[in-house]
């Protein structure tokens, strides 16, 4: 009995750990694919003087106490709303869905959106749009707030992995219209994780 009890542990501590490197290497890919995009005179969206010395951008350590399986409650009848960005430019979205999801211990809940224009596109049919606000906003990472890209999943589930939380262009460079997370969208604890605020 006490062999069968072990065997089961190191099995679940096998998959346990499978999948916790699989998330690790995810949030890994997702940081080396942002520095390649910012490093990229063609892609980047860093001022030139900013683009000149780019190394890095800064992240917080990689955490899967961040990485969370939410609910879904779908919003199928959802009416399209205009979201406020830093310009006077007024995108349409829908909701999608709100995610409901524990982060140590605690609930808490953020609404998923569809862009109206880009859900008609080939590229975009699946995106989902996740802008959110937590405690770091001004102090550790971006004043305005991050996004999360996330796909549409197959059932009413979805996984959130806030280390892969970045910031809106706007964070580096006042050219840019970027969408304003909405009031309801912001999460009473400090997201330590993702992408830090932008020193230049």
């Amino acid at each position: 009995m006490k062999i069968q009890i072990l065997v089961l542990a190191l099995l679940f501590a096998t998959v346990f750990y499978g999948q916790e490197t699989k998330d690790i290497k995810s949030a890994k890919k997702f940081q080396q694919k942002l520095n390649k995009e910012f490093s990229s005179k063609e892609e980047s969206p860093l001022k030139e003087e900013d683009l000149a010395n780019f190394e890095s951008l800064d992240f917080f350590p990689i955490d899967s106490s961040f990485i969370v399986n939410a609910t879904l409650t779908l919003h199928k009848d959802s009416e399209p709303f205009p979201m406020k960005t830093t310009t006077d430019r007024l995108p349409i979205y829908k909701i999608y869905a709100t995610a409901n999801f524990e982060i140590k211990g605690k609930a808490y809940s953020l609404e998923i959106y569809q862009n109206e224009k880009l859900v008609l596109t080939t590229e975009y049919e699946d995106y989902l749009f996740l802008p959110f606000t937590d405690k770091t906003n001004g102090n550790g990472s971006y004043g305005g707030g991050r996004y999360l890209d996330l796909k549409l999943p197959e059932g009413d589930s979805i996984i959130i992995d806030f280390n892969q939380a970045y910031n809106p262009y706007c964070a580096y460079n006042d050219k840019y219209s970027c969408p304003v997370p909405p009031k309801g969208n912001n999460l009473d604890i400090e997201v330590l994780a993702g992408v830090k605020s932008f020193k230049h």
